[in-house]
């Protein structure tokens, strides 16, 4: 059986309650997720590293960070030293792939790497030898709450596939977008192990059962 992760999301999160958020969810998640946006790369602007930096003393979780920005590489550092787990890139906005995972891994970050819908897996195995996640984007970035897309699950599985045939078994693939209690087994069922939930956490009105409600969905999948 796949273990699964459940990571919330704080972009839907009511952004003056974020360290009571987190206190509430420690036990019930297994990652904590931030959406980092520039308004150049997708058009919306979030979180900073300071935000990160506040809500590290508050977690013992690993925070992940998902750099949907710009040229990413300029920001690595920046956000390892506010207390960044993990840092994912999209393969979309970088010219140096690899070096940019480099410089994560060598930060003692995992370090991952976001594939925006329309975009194939073709060529990770160049540069995922030393990798951790591919993160999966199930929506279009830059806004949360909204629909999951359907050509997504045969998306991820492909990718579950491709890492395999690569000899990448190691690699992980997260999902992000849409992801709720009707889209979690079928996701865990494709070969996703990290679910990134905004508005189906986050957003709810007792965030802690949905996380656990959501890890129960998934689990039924991964157990297929």
């Amino acid at each position: 059986m796949t273990e699964i992760q459940i990571a919330p999301s704080l972009l839907a999160a009511d952004k003056m309650q974020l360290g009571a958020l987190v206190s509430d969810l420690e036990d019930h998640i297994d990652v904590l997720h931030i959406d980092v946006m520039d308004g150049h790369f997708v058009p919306n602007i979030s979180f900073g590293p300071s935000v990160v930096e506040c809500l590290r003393p508050l977690t013992q979780k690993p925070i992940d960070v998902h750099l949907m920005v710009e040229r990413p590489e300029l920001w690595v550092t920046a956000y390892r030293d506010a207390g960044a787990d993990w840092i994912s890139v999209h393969v979309e906005a970088t010219y140096h792939l690899e070096r940019t995972l480099a410089v994560i891994r060598e930060s003692g970050a995992r370090a991952g790497v976001a594939l925006n819908p329309g975009t194939g897996p073709e060529g990770l195995e160049f540069v995922l030898k030393n990798g951790d996640f591919v993160l999966v984007m199930t929506v279009n970035p830059g806004f949360g709450g909204q629909s999951f897309i359907e050509a997504s699950y045969r998306k991820i599985a492909a990718i579950r596939a491709y890492l395999d045939v690569h000899e990448l078994t190691d690699v992980e693939v997260q999902v992000d977008g849409g992801v709720g209690p009707s889209t979690a087994a079928g996701c865990a069922e494709a070969g996703a192990s990290i679910l990134v939930a905004g508005s189906a956490i986050t957003g709810a009105a007792d965030p802690a059962a949905a996380a656990s409600n959501l890890r129960e969905a998934a689990t039924a999948g991964s157990t297929d």
